[in-house]
């Protein structure tokens, strides 16, 4: 197999730095293993970021979702275990990671999770008329 999952999150520099910007990412094929049971999850990530000095790479993003398909992981833990990922690898000023899963036993489960640079401050919101 030419490509393998890996855990490394590449990154580049920020084209744009000096402006506060959103990236959304969304990645419609997340899997990894109830720990419970070993069948497999599945989940929608939704990631919005605002960048600092650095953006994440998105192959080598879609090859560390990848490395998460025979791992056993509770929905929360595997969440925030991403998001952690990306803010070392990125530090970003603002990053959101939306986790939502399909459904087991019936029930459905979103988990959010936020990291915010210290000291930043999002820009207000501009209404339109």
């Amino acid at each position: 197999m030419p490509t393998q999952p890996t855990k490394n999150l590449e990154t580049f520099p920020n084209p744009m730095g000096e402006r506060d910007y959103t990236i959304r990412i969304r990645v419609p094929e997340f899997t990894c293993l109830c720990p419970k049971t070993g069948q497999p999850d599945f989940a929608i990530l939704n990631l919005e970021y605002v960048p600092d000095k650095t953006c994440v790479e998105l192959k080598s993003l879609k090859l560390y979702v990848w490395s998460f398909r025979d791992e056993g992981a509770f929905h929360e833990a595997v969440t925030n275990r991403i998001l952690d990922d990306l803010v070392a690898a990125t530090q970003p000023r603002f990053m959101r990671l939306t986790a939502e899963f399909n459904v087991r036993g019936g029930i459905y489960t979103t988990v959010v999770a936020e990291h915010r640079k210290p000291g930043w401050q999002p820009p207000a919101a501009v209404t339109l008329p």
